[in-house]
């Protein structure tokens, strides 16, 4: 079984394989792949192309196709959707998969198709016959969504990708605002990418002025502005978040998030514990925690906890209905601003 990124490369590299297996809840990393074996296998030439659904058609049609010869072209590219048959508790369907046509197919491809297998499950049945027999036959690539820590290898990954180079400062901003989004994290690289051009190099400046902010990085600039007692910057930034539809209901528990963030860190600050200690405690990324330490200095346990006082009662107002919404908003942004 190899990684996602090699499998990818392979394909990438015209290795193609007779027989894939995808798996996992990741579709960015399965449509990516399927895509790169679409273009490799037919191009632009799509009239060789089946797609089929194991949740309505029997697996032995499936095979049936696939040792069909192509009317058109050398190839043929058969992709199989949700085999059923791979999971731990199979569906009932009206019909049966004959899994012995598939061992047998599995034993002896034929050389002009290629058959991808689309399994969006997070794990397979790994007792099972058929999935031991795929994982030792079938090129099998895990797409699962990729946790915090493999994050930043990632982003290198498409760095080197996107031929270019990139400040630490700049990862770590990529890093905390974008998260676990992949589909997002390749469109910004991209665009940094095109930005600086080939070979170019990327700055956390460059980062912080031209990615597409979300609603939680859009709270972190929020927090900023409240500390530089910027009440335009706060106003405008509250604006583009109003503009992006987010409930001021909803700015209030990411502004609570990130005051009570820093106000635990200050706390565990006093009580000696480390960046790593603290990063383990809180269970956040840590670059919030590197955040939150730039930030706790700047106001006592006293005042964090009357902010955190002042945002449980604008919540109470507006959920309440004693106040329009975004009026008791704007009115929060000028307190916090005057005790920050």
């Amino acid at each position: 079984m190899s990684t996602y990124i090699e499998l990818l490369k392979e394909v990438k590299k015209n290795q193609i394989a007779p027989v894939y297996l995808l798996y996992g809840t990741e579709n960015y990393l399965i449509d990516t792949i399927r895509k790169e074996i679409v273009n490799r296998v037919l191009g632009s030439d799509k009239e060789n192309l089946s797609i089929f659904d194991l949740e309505e058609i029997p697996i032995q049609e499936v095979i049936a196709d696939v040792e069909t010869y192509p009317f058109f072209g050398d190839k043929k590219l058969i992709i199989a959707n949700n085999p059923v048959f791979l999971k731990t508790k199979p569906d009932k369907l009206p019909f049966e998969h004959n899994l012995d046509v598939l061992d047998v197919y599995l034993e002896n491809p034929v050389d002009y198709s290629i058959l991808l297998i689309i399994a969006p499950y997070e794990k397979l049945d790994e007792r099972k016959k058929i999935s031991k027999l795929l994982k030792r036959k079938a090129a099998v690539a895990n797409c699962e969504p990729i946790k915090e820590k493999d994050v930043k290898g990632w982003i290198k990954s498409l760095v080197q990708q996107f031929n270019i180079t990139m400040d630490d400062g700049a990862y770590e901003v990529i890093e905390s605002e974008l998260s676990t989004n992949l589909q997002l994290l390749e469109q910004e690289l991209k665009k940094f990418a095109l930005y600086v051009g080939e070979d170019g190099h990327v700055t956390k400046d460059m980062v912080e002025n031209l990615i597409s902010h979300t609603s939680n990085s859009s709270s972190l600039r929020l927090v900023d502005a409240v500390i530089a007692r910027d009440m335009h910057r706060a106003i405008s930034i509250y604006r583009d978040l109003d503009k992006m539809n987010e409930e001021p209901i909803a700015l209030i528990g990411l502004l609570a998030f990130q005051f009570r963030t820093i106000l635990r860190v200050k706390l565990l600050r006093q009580k000696g514990y480390s960046q790593f200690q603290m990063q383990k405690q809180l269970g956040v990324h840590p670059y919030v925690i590197k955040i939150a330490m730039s930030r706790e200095r700047q106001f006592t346990v006293e005042k964090l906890q009357s902010i955190m006082d002042r945002l449980a009662e604008t919540d109470a107002v507006m959920k309440q209905g004693k106040m329009e919404k975004q009026l008791a908003f704007e009115l929060l942004l000028h307190h916090l601003i005057q005790v920050a």
